[in-house]
């Protein structure tokens, strides 16, 4: 089990990553809290030791992105409705940030994981071929695909 300081710093270091991929994929800051702990709570017992940086970050993504894929396949994530559905609440965003966010947020589950982990987080397609399992290829293609999406749903020209 880890040290208190030890897990600590880690919040420190990948805290943001954590809570920035959970709510590109639950859209909701409930969900995300409870993955944020989860997270955190596998680290604390982890005992074996990381190969070096790159690797507890990519630990990080991972388990991450394992912990939202559980939640959203749960019997109660797919018989609920969210909140924000019911109050028709918008979020805090204004203007041309509301209208990317809203763009990325509805392509599809692959398009918006890799277009986060590039663009936010600075991942080269074959670091995310590593890191996704997938194909470099793969995610060559799923970023042209994201691009052409939002590209769409924007307007405009594609930045690349």
């Amino acid at each position: 089990m880890r040290s208190e300081e030890e897990t600590n710093q880690a919040v420190e270091r990948y805290g943001d990553t954590v809570r920035r991929l959970c709510m590109i994929h639950l859209k909701n800051e409930a969900d995300t809290q409870d993955i944020f702990q989860t997270v955190f709570l596998k680290y604390l017992l982890r005992d074996k030791p990381f190969e070096s940086g790159e690797h507890e970050k990519a630990w990080f993504i991972r388990v991450t992105l394992n912990a939202c894929k559980d939640l959203l396949r749960s019997f109660f994530r797919r018989n609920t409705v969210p909140l924000e559905e019911l109050t028709g609440q918008a979020d805090k965003l204004t203007g041309q940030g509301r209208e990317v966010l809203a763009a990325v947020l509805a392509l599809p589950q692959k398009e918006r994981q890799v277009v986060y982990l590039h663009y936010y987080e600075g991942y080269t397609a074959p670091e995310l071929s590593r890191l996704l399992g997938k194909n470099v290829n793969t995610i060559y293609t799923t970023l042209a695909r994201a691009r052409a999406h939002l590209k769409e749903t924007l307007g405009g020209e594609d930045h690349g």
